[in-house]
């Protein structure tokens, strides 16, 4: 009697407890509160049955396969990673973790996507895959992932980057589905060496690549500067500047704007489609990019530095470990340097970097393995393993205490760790230069993916379409100015803006 008693009197001051911290945290946050009064609830109901209990046994360990779409540097450091916990903490708890490449993202996705439907020749589903929102949105939608609530606590879930958890909220009752791991933003880098004689020769500064439209200003200083280098040669000018995800662009150009794209409220979202702020985003990749002061050429940007078609980008973090050592022309090579800066924002706009990179998620399936799951989880997230992990492949660490120059270097030090030097010093630049950015990503929605496709090659196949026709009629004896000039017509942009809002409307009317 006196035992339960003395259960009863535990269960009701957790209670208590479990309110007063919820309304501390309500009160200074209204970031992912279900999700941790969930996770509490959780430990508070499961205390006195059999679900507190460790399920795993060492001598009868369990296994488990994870899928990721990792390659080259990144899947040795992951392998590495993985091969390091089976030897140590999973040996000892009795876990067993397989490492498999399923090639890029959107082969992961198709995996995980016959997978579920059970298709003829498909693998079973892996106890854990790396993913982004919008498709671990859609296996959630399906039933098939884990509730990771289940097995943090509040004191758990403070340890890691608040925005970083709150995109995993992404269950209908704002429980945790998606384990931060990895994540990355958006830096420029620039190759330096060509940009000091085009500097010494028209006075522009670095400082001028700090917005939007200053960076367009300098590309087209960069194109005229050097159309002015062959006076024989009339409009060889070369561009400047160049950007991956096209996506971002939209959704982080918009949000720094003071527009969120996709509002997005229970699942369902409504498109938020402005004209003046879509006007600014045109004129500031379209314009260019029709007149060659913007360019893309290669599968990524860093491509385009490398054949001296660019000298400057905006791309992820992750990126940097790709950034060239030395441009390389058809008949001769040369050494270059590099600067990193933040991403340009809008003149006058708020300071919004993207937040991105897949976390992993956890296959719906029984306690041990899910259990097992989290546990190799919150290993691989642990500070001196996740750095090791974005000291070789470029991405950020997820917990807070490992943001910061300072513990990079101290475990730099402490795990003897060989870093790239473009990557120390891209993210030694985000944990010093980039505070007072805010990370934003869009909440998931159903089709999210097939808008977001729309945001990353609307634009861009127009820009590119409209761009070779410019060209050709320069080729036919017309200036620049003459070639580009029906192109830049209020009426070209509203032809475009009503295009581009019909495609994206048409991707979000696919909802059920």
């Amino acid at each position: 009697m006196l035992k339960a008693f003395m259960i009863y009197d535990t269960i009701i001051g957790m209670s208590i407890l479990i309110m007063e911290v919820r309304d501390d945290m309500i009160h200074r946050s209204h970031f992912c509160g279900k999700l941790f009064f969930a996770a509490a609830t959780a430990v508070l109901l499961t205390g006195c049955g059999e679900n507190d209990k460790n399920p795993l046994d060492p001598d009868n360990p369990v296994s488990l396969t994870v899928w990721n779409y990792y390659n080259g540097s990144q899947q040795a450091a992951f392998n590495e990673l993985v091969e390091k916990f089976n030897e140590t903490v999973g040996k000892e708890k009795g876990i067993y973790v397989q490492s498999y490449s399923q090639g890029s993202v959107s082969d992961l996705e198709t995996a995980v996507r016959d997978a579920i439907e059970g298709k003829v020749g498909a693998e079973e589903m892996p106890d854990l895959f790396s993913s982004y929102a919008d498709t671990a949105y859609e296996v959630e939608q399906a039933g098939a992932l884990a509730d990771l609530s289940a097995y943090l606590d509040g004191a758990e879930l403070e340890k890691y980057v608040d925005s970083y958890v709150e995109e995993g909220c992404i269950a209908a009752d704002g429980t945790l589905r998606i384990f931060p791991t990895a994540k990355s933003t958006e830096i420029m880098m620039i190759n330096k060496t060509d940009w000091e004689p085009f500097a010494q020769a028209t006075g522009v500064s670095l400082e001028e690549l700090t917005t939007m439209e200053g960076v367009t200003a300098v590309a087209q200083a960069y194109y005229e500067w050097t159309d002015s280098l062959t006076p024989d040669i009339e409009g060889d000018g070369r561009a400047f500047y160049g950007r991956d995800a096209m996506a971002n662009y939209f959704l982080i150009g918009m949000k720094q704007l003071g527009v969120e794209i996709f509002q997005v409220e229970d699942g369902r979202v409504a498109l938020n489609l402005p004209r003046e702020e879509l006007r600014r985003i045109w004129e500031n990749y379209y314009v260019p990019i029709v007149k060659g002061y913007f360019g893309a050429y290669g599968s990524f940007r860093s491509d385009d530095v490398k054949t001296g078609e660019l000298l400057a980008y905006t791309g992820s973090t992750t990126s940097a470990m790709y950034f060239p050592s030395q441009v390389e022309l058809d008949d001769s090579s040369y050494a270059i340097d590099y600067a990193v800066m933040a991403a340009p924002v809008f003149e006058g706009g708020e300071r919004y970097a993207v937040q991105q990179g897949a976390g992993m998620v956890v296959s719906r399936s029984d306690r041990k393995h899910e259990y097992a799951a989290v546990e190799f989880l919150k290993w691989f997230t642990e500070a001196d393993n996740n750095l090791q992990f974005g000291c070789e492949a470029g991405y950020l660490p997820v917990q807070k205490e490992a943001n910061s120059k300072e513990v990079l270097d101290e475990n730099i030090a402490a795990q003897g760790l060989e870093v790239m030097p473009k990557t120390y010093d891209c993210l030694a630049f985000v944990f010093e230069e980039m505070g007072d950015f805010t990370l934003y990503t869009n909440k998931s929605f159903e089709n999210g993916s097939a808008a977001r496709k729309i945001l990353e090659y609307h634009l861009a196949d127009w820009a590119a379409g409209d761009r070779d026709s410019v060209i050709e009629a320069m080729e036919q004896g017309k200036s620049l100015e003459e070639a580009a000039a029906p192109f830049l017509t209020e009426s070209s942009f509203e032809k475009w803006y009503d295009s581009f809002c019909s495609a994206l409307g048409e991707a979000i009317d696919r909802q059920g």
